[in-house]
């Protein structure tokens, strides 16, 4: 058995197919009078890479959608980049054949990234890897072995999967994936989870240890691979099968189905967004609103800054689709360790404390009002809401408020159509906010507890450090007084309070939350049948005491015991 990251969940069992990919060329010093030809090579190479990728975009709209295909367009502007492409005829013209040029820059850049803390960044070395390997591909004229390609009932192993190795995959024939590289944001989980594939990534060496034609259990839920499984294991994997199987059926009739406690108290539930093309998801899945439209799919993976038309349309489209139904937008929302190519960013030593979010859209008021405009634009045509990130002081509230206001005024001059009586709101992710959550109650209209950097932050944890993300959790007594104090002061103000952070997705912390007084959960729409389940389990007055129960718990382990009974009880 073998332990990766849970990248997909669901559970196969089938043959391994593993897929390896080849490049052997040989580095060679060249003549002088060769140097020329070398470069030729490698920018007709380029051509017929644009070529490649531009075809394979279009068939990525057809079968997955605008969002994963803009991953191509990322790949198009990587063939284009100065920093990639002229280093690598720079080492040929200091006489390098042009394979070993590109194959030495590539590394190069692959190890930059991979060095990067931040864990989408650190991901995002697949995607410099695919197109050296497109590059050198070419050069060679060499051809890989398609997974379209594959027997059915495959469980595809292999080092890593980059976009281009997957765009092809048939459905019908792949039913598992397994990779020594990725994580939780890596291509590969990203289509998994589209494709609703078990995966598990990050592996470290499964293709030293299983071979094609071996028999393979991967369980995505877990995250463990079982390679050459006995019968008993089998048949006990199999009957796991059955029953996720019933329990998806089980909670499918939940959909059109209210988030209501046994005794009738009514909770929001929400899907977090990252693009237009995952509201269908959404709403398949039953949300009743977008608690977190990420705005930051508009902002990266291109040249330069998105434009207002741009972004309008993008919002509209969101709110059309969505008719009635809630959409909080949270404005800009990048920092020091994803800084975009075409914003001057500083080099940060501790980028999560530093120039980010609400601090770079007070700084770049042209960024922030343009965002600004788009979204009021798009109001007229449906339920949204504008939320503040990473929000520490009352003072950056007001700020962002008398600019929103400027920005109304010139619409207003323009005679651009808005709606004037658009929600605020603000993300409760820094402990200073929570701490003094009565103070910002009387600013704003709502809260949006984002619990994956308040966890961050209130443990001095770093989430993406390996070494200590054992002390990470968002359970831990202390995050949970914050939650409460946030809510309390909230209710006392009249306004609500929601969670988009992970927690709000995690049945585990389901019932302490709807007890805290929560008033609506929003998470990833795969989450939401769930956790539906459990709320309309519940008594709301059982969930209460539970969260006293909680607060009052020592240690982390405490509230876990606490909640596990609890939900043992009502399953």
């Amino acid at each position: 058995m073998l332990k990766g990251v849970s990248a997909s969940p669901n559970i196969a069992i089938g043959k391994a197919f593993v897929y390896e990919k080849e490049l052997k060329f040989k580095r060679r010093t060249i003549d002088e009078k060769e140097v020329e030809t070398e470069l030729k090579r490698l920018d007709d190479v380029i051509e017929k890479s644009k070529k490649e990728l531009d075809k394979l975009r279009d068939e990525a709209v057809k079968k997955i959608g605008d969002k994963e295909a803009k991953i191509f367009e990322a790949h198009m502007l990587m063939l284009q980049d100065p920093a990639l492409i002229t280093e690598a005829k720079n080492k040929i013209r200091s006489r390098v054949n042009a394979e070993a040029a590109v194959d030495e820059v590539v590394k190069k850049f692959i190890a930059m990234f991979e060095r990067m803390e931040d864990q989408y960044m650190k991901e995002r070395a697949i995607d410099v890897q695919d197109v050296g390997e497109r590059l050198i591909k070419n050069l060679l004229g060499q051809e890989f072995k398609s997974l379209a390609d594959l027997d059915k009932r495959t469980i595809v192993i292999a080092d890593s999967l980059t976009p281009s190795d997957t765009i092809n995959i048939d459905k019908s024939k792949v039913i598992g994936f397994a990779t020594n590289m990725g994580g939780v944001t890596s291509h590969v989980a990203i289509i998994a989870r589209e494709y609703g594939i078990p995966a598990v990534v990050g592996l470290g060496d499964v293709t030293k240890k299983v071979k094609t034609g071996d028999l393979v259990i991967v369980d995505g839920g877990c995250g463990t691979v079982i390679i050459k499984p006995d019968q008993e294991t089998i048949n006990r994997y199999k009957d796991q099968m059955l029953e996720l199987e019933h329990r998806r059926k089980e909670l499918e009739k939940l959909k059109d189905l209210p988030a209501e406690t046994f005794d009738g108290v009514r909770i929001e539930i929400a899907a977090n967004l990252g693009s237009p093309d995952e509201v269908a998801n959404a709403l398949a899945n039953g949300a009743e609103g977008v608690g977190l439209l990420r705005t930051e799919f508009l902002y990266q993976g291109r040249r330069s800054l998105p434009t207002e038309e741009e972004q309008f349309e993008a919002y509209k489209t969101i709110a059309r689709k969505m008719g009635e139904r809630p959409v909080i937008v949270r404005t800009l929302d990048i920092g020091g360790d994803k800084p975009p190519s075409y914003l001057d960013m500083p080099k940060e030593l501790n980028p999560f404390l530093g120039w980010r979010a609400i601090r770079i859209s007070l700084d770049r008021t042209d960024i922030f009002k343009t965002q600004l405009r788009a979204i009021l634009r798009a109001s007229q045509y449906g339920n949204l809401k504008i939320m503040f990130p990473m929000i520490s002081s009352v003072e950056e509230v007001r700020k962002s408020k008398k600019i929103l206001e400027d920005v109304k005024k010139e619409l207003k001059n323009e005679k651009v159509p808005f709606k004037e009586n658009v929600e605020i709101g603000i993300m409760v992710e820094v402990p200073s906010a929570a701490v003094i959550a009565d103070a910002f109650a009387r600013e704003v209209d709502f809260f949006s507890i984002g619990t994956n950097d308040l966890t961050q932050y209130t443990l001095a944890v770093d989430r993406t450090n390996e070494r200590v993300t054992y002390l990470f959790n968002e359970l831990h007594p202390a995050v949970l007084h914050l939650i409460k104090n946030v809510i309390d002061a909230a209710h006392s103000k009249g306004i609500w309070t929601g969670m988009c952070g992970e927690m709000a997705g995690k049945p585990i912390a389901t019932p302490i939350l709807l007890g805290l007084g929560l008033d609506e959960f929003s998470m990833s729409s795969m989450s939401i049948p769930e956790v539906k389940k459990i709320i309309r389990s519940i008594k709301i007055s059982d969930a209460r005491e539970l969260a006293k129960e909680a607060l009052n718990a020592a240690t982390t382990n405490d509230v876990y015991k606490l909640s596990r009974k609890f939900l043992t009880k009502i399953k």
